[in-house]
């Protein structure tokens, strides 16, 4: 949403005087309201594309190996790769996003995103594959980061709601990837249709931002205007925030990463587990799509619920709590209590949105929220990315659960830990602030 100006105070000017440029035009109401329609499209648009390139080749992995000729060794190496793209790329966000702007580094990475699939999706090639999937991959950081800056920037006194919508959104393209590329792929008889489809996603989501690119440079433009007209009230430039300096900073990137952690071992390894129970691997996979299901409307909800409370401490504790008994009945009784173990991963995985709702709360400015999250989630993402690999590891050193399921336990007590910290109501410069008095 592009604010209001305030309109010209000119008043006749002594002879031979210059008079200061004049100020913008207020726009209307109808203007206001299509520019925060605009806005909210691109947030949705980019969130439904943040997870497809991941959900859809690992639905198609198997396939992909063989029309590739890949290795065993190359094809886990591939699955970690989001993870760690997330994690390398979404460190560089912040300095990409002080030299081009939020919105127009976004329109970048949606392109990125969108070639970087429909290459790797044409391609013979084993080391181009790799290559625009890490290209792909790099688009979504950017998005991961800058989607929070973007709703407080644009929606300062929604972002509960605006985070809920696209927490939902990200989480349906999640799971649609996951249940339709497969089937895109028999229909057109290659997998390189199933993967190649999302480019097209990719491509829808780069028309608003466009605009929405085009708005905020004029916006930035009328900036400088009231700037040079006022010298005297133009504020001084922003200096670099360091999110690493502060505790909170550090807590919310183990936040991140401990849930991160959790989940991305669920997801790789759920359905293997209610196999092992007994369950064909049609149900299995079925239970597994479950609690993503279930989280859709979850999502939607639970970074409005965040945003009524000042402090999130006690929400925080009952999902950790949930997530607790879930791993617990998935050790204890897989089977007879499977429904119920999948709807309280559900509810207890809502600890992503909600985390992605405080990226926004606890910090002041879009610039320290940019801040906030790249190092939240650079962090956090490189935990992450061990959790499928650890648990893999132990699973198949042990033949049995107990261990791998007392590594997710570990894991939420860490969670649950910095989320204590994290739930307390602060923000990220009130730190530095403090940081920059102790120092000074």
């Amino acid at each position: 949403m592009i604010g209001p100006v305030a309109p010209s105070t000119l008043v006749d000017a002594p002879p031979g005087s210059v008079p200061p440029p004049p100020s913008p035009p207020v726009p209307d109401t109808s203007s206001k309201l299509i520019g925060s329609g605009l806005v909210l499209a691109a947030i949705v648009l980019v969130a439904l594309n943040l997870r497809t390139a991941v959900t859809s080749l690992g639905a198609l992995l198997e396939d992909v190996s063989a029309g590739l000729r890949m290795s065993g060794t190359l094809a886990g190496v591939i699955t970690m790769l989001p993870a760690l793209s997330f994690a390398a790329f979404g460190a560089l966000t912040p300095r990409l996003a002080r030299r081009l702007g939020a919105t127009r580094l976004l329109l970048v990475a949606m392109s990125v995103l969108a070639a970087g699939l429909a290459v790797r999706a044409l391609t013979d090639s084993t080391a181009v594959f790799v290559v625009t999937s890490a290209a792909a991959l790099s688009g979504i950081a950017v998005g991961n980061v800058l989607l929070p800056s973007v709703v407080m920037r644009y929606f300062p006194h929604k972002v509960g709601m605006v985070t809920g919508v696209y927490s939902m959104t990200l989480v349906v393209g999640t799971a649609t990837a996951a249940a339709t590329s497969v089937p895109v792929a028999h229909l057109a008889g290659s997998w390189r249709a199933g993967l190649g489809v999302w480019a097209l996603l990719a491509a829808v989501a780069i028309v608003p931002l466009v605009v929405v690119a085009r708005m905020s440079a004029a916006e930035s433009r009328a900036a400088t205007v009231r700037a040079t007209a006022e010298p005297a009230r133009a504020a001084r430039p922003a200096s670099r925030v360091r999110a690493s300096r502060t505790r909170l900073g550090w807590a919310m990137a183990l936040l991140f990463g401990a849930q991160s952690f959790g989940a991305y071992a669920v997801m790789s390894w759920l359905a293997q587990l209610f196999r092992d129970a007994g369950f064909s691997a049609e149900v299995a996979g079925l239970l597994l799509s479950g609690v993503m299901a279930i989280g859709i409307p979850i999502a939607l909800f639970m970074p409005a619920v965040a945003a009524r409370w000042l402090d999130q401490r006690v929400l925080i504790s009952v999902l950790a709590v949930v997530t607790a008994a879930a791993y617990v009945g998935l050790l204890v009784a897989p089977r007879s209590g499977a429904l119920l173990w999948v709807a309280l991963l559900a509810v207890g995985h809502s600890t992503f949105p909600l985390i992605l709702s405080l990226l926004g709360m606890r910090a002041r400015t879009a610039a320290g929220t940019v801040a906030l999250s790249a190092f939240a989630q650079s962090v956090g993402y490189l935990i992450a990315a061990a959790g499928p690999l650890l648990i893999g590891v132990l699973y198949e050193a042990t033949g049995a659960w107990v261990a791998p399921v007392g590594v997710l336990l570990g894991a939420l007590v860490v969670q649950a830990t910095c989320g204590l910290a994290v739930g307390r109501p602060r923000t990220l410069e009130d730190e530095l602030d403090s940081y920059s008095e102790k120092s000074g």
